[in-house]
């Protein structure tokens, strides 16, 4: 007879295995379509009462599924270009993923009002994981040295807005992306104005491109 001291474990791992089964259910359902929290639990296997009592709404959700897409589909890519010697393709080659990614992931921008912020937080995350790999391709002399960290993340926003559009087909954003990536070869290189910082609102660029 299982006691009080084995149920607490026993439950813990239930609880973890429906968090798992409810963010995998939450990123099939809005892979590319709306999708609702009902249809979500019934992917899932699970009743509604247990999806709110784990994701209390659905801003919580998304961040989970978009939690598990960089460590999925991100994270590890960004891992494996530590070595790599080239750094800038390596840096292109995440892009590339990342809007892939977005095209696929279409219905998680619809799916919850404040889209805008929590996309910030992942692409805010994906930056400071790919700032080693900028320094080590500044070192390298293959992209220019006034780049900085806080410029990663509107430099993929500016790639999001050009090359996400419904409809774009890999092989032209596959075009493009080199050619954006181009822009950051050293070789003659004007100088970069300095940021104006109230003018610097990544939440307002990523706003733009989730209400399109």
């Amino acid at each position: 007879m299982a006691t009080a001291k084995d149920r607490g474990p026993r439950r813990r791992v239930d609880a973890r295995s429906s968090v798992e089964r409810i963010t995998a259910a939450g990123r099939a359902v809005l892979g590319t379509a709306e999708g609702s929290l009902d249809q979500i639990a019934a992917e899932a296997g699970v009743g509604i009462a247990t999806l709110y009592r784990h994701f209390p709404n659905r801003e919580a959700l998304v961040r989970a599924v978009l939690d598990d897409i960089l460590k999925t589909d991100l994270l590890p890519l960004i891992d494996r270009a530590a070595d790599s010697p080239h750094p800038r393709r390596s840096l292109q080659d995440v892009a590339t993923r990342l809007l892939d990614l977005i095209t696929e992931e279409k219905g998680l921008v619809t799916f919850v009002s404040n889209f805008t912020d929590v996309a910030v937080d992942a692409l805010q995350r994906v930056s400071e994981s790919l700032h080693p790999l900028l320094l080590r391709a500044q070192q390298q002399g293959e992209v220019r040295e006034d780049l900085t960290a806080e410029d990663i993340p509107r430099f993929l926003v500016m790639a999001v807005a050009g090359l996400a559009i419904p409809g774009t087909p890999p092989s032209l954003r596959a075009r493009f992306i080199a050619l954006l990536f181009d822009s950051l070869n050293p070789a003659n290189a004007t100088p970069l104005p300095p940021p104006l910082h109230e003018e610097d609102d990544l939440r307002s660029a990523v706003s733009s491109i989730a209400h399109t």
